[in-house]
């Protein structure tokens, strides 16, 4: 069904507006704009984005119903006719008022926003495309933020998306402290962390088995030989990195090796540092002969840091990275489906917005070690 009303979003309906435009119908084509097989469109002194649908038909030489079979993409417009409207809306910078849209015909659109930690980082454009299937299964958009694993960009965004408004959010959280969400989920707001937990606050969170991969990958190490493992990580701050240094932990413990906290390398977010970090590690006294870097960019950094020192190292990391299986000695790593952590993520969001009442859950995502080579070095 048209709709002669939709303007754009700065421009709020009236309803003088909308009864002059109910009457636009009944009124004959405007040929004050170009006439059929001119070159131009003559285009009214609207500043860009103000422009009218009655901007456009003036400017196209047509009738606001035809204007807004092109904006509505139905079918019925001559191809010149379509083509002198699409020019107009071009020359005049025209925006359709979606919200406006909404309001007369009933149609709503849903909108979720989804903030991750770093957008550069493979591992969260996997993660956002899952999140984006989900949501076009639903017919609703998401828009996309990135916190630079800033505690207050992440508020910032937060709060900014929640007032726009979106029906719910996906948050990576960058902070630990989450408290100020609260009186957001009074009001109705509904949220899912995803590949962390919020900080003092019971939600919804979707989450990799941090503790165990961890475990897992370090235990490994020690099995061939190694009593001198280094951890290469992000921030004390990021509950990842805390969760994965304490599997590291688990993994010594258990055979019986004292922790030294003189391996541990934190707040090394960047592939930069964490080849510094590397480095500091083997350039110790008593180095180390294995390195369990705690997420992708970080295990690239380590790599860098043994190329740089050319001793040989054991390394394994956690997240799998693309071409980690083409190196000259492939990565061995702890993998898990980063897809899989998004769907699961929009798909309980989508459940909470849709009426889920259940207590607060905790999807945990599982991990499972591929060995390639690189871990399997011997001490």
């Amino acid at each position: 069904m048209s709709d002669p009303s939709i303007e754009s979003p700065v421009d709020s309906p009236t309803s003088a507006n909308s009864a002059a435009e109910g009457r636009a119908n009944l009124e004959p084509p405007r040929r004050q704009g170009r006439a059929a097989g001119a070159d131009s469109t003559r285009v009214p002194a609207s500043p860009p984005g103000k422009a009218t649908m009655r901007d456009v038909a003036d400017a196209a030489g047509v009738s606001l119903k035809t204007v807004s079979r092109v904006v509505n993409m139905e079918a019925g417009v001559r191809p010149e006719m379509q083509r002198r409207v699409e020019d107009a809306i071009v020359g005049l910078g025209f925006r359709r008022n979606v919200a406006a849209r909404m309001l007369r015909t009933g149609h709503r659109i849903t909108s979720i926003g989804l903030i991750v930690a770093d957008l550069a980082n493979p591992f969260y454009s996997v993660v956002a495309k899952a999140v984006e299937g989900v949501a076009e299964r639903h017919n609703a958009v998401i828009i996309i933020g990135s916190s630079g694993e800033n505690a207050t960009r992440e508020r910032e965004l937060v709060l900014n998306l929640l007032h726009r408004p979106v029906e719910g959010l996906i948050v990576v959280p960058a902070g630990d402290d989450h408290r100020y969400l609260e009186p957001e989920r009074r009001r109705g707001a509904q949220i899912v962390f995803l590949d962390r937990s919020g900080g003092n606050i019971e939600a919804d969170a979707v989450v990799l088995d941090n503790f165990g991969g961890a475990r897992r990958a370090v235990s490994h190490l020690i099995r061939r030989g190694h009593r001198r493992v280094g951890f290469v990580g992000d921030s004390i701050t990021v509950r990842t990195a805390v969760e994965r240094l304490e599997g590291y932990k688990a993994a010594l413990a258990d055979a019986g090796i004292p922790f030294d906290p003189e391996l541990v390398r934190l707040g090394s977010p960047a592939v930069e540092l964490a080849e510094s970090a590397a480095g500091q590690l083997l350039a110790l006294p008593d180095r180390v002969t294995a390195i369990f870097a705690a997420n992708n960019r970080q295990c690239v950094g380590v790599l860098r840091g043994i190329r740089g020192s050319q001793r040989p190292t054991a390394v394994v990391g956690f997240d799998d990275f693309e071409l980690a299986d083409l190196l000259p000695i492939p990565v061995s790593v702890i993998a898990y489906d980063p897809a899989e952590l998004g769907r699961a993520a929009a798909e309980l969001l989508f459940s909470r917005m849709a009426g889920d009442a259940r207590p607060p859950q905790r999807i945990v995502i599982p991990t499972n070690l591929i060995q390639r080579g690189s871990g399997e070095i011997m001490a």
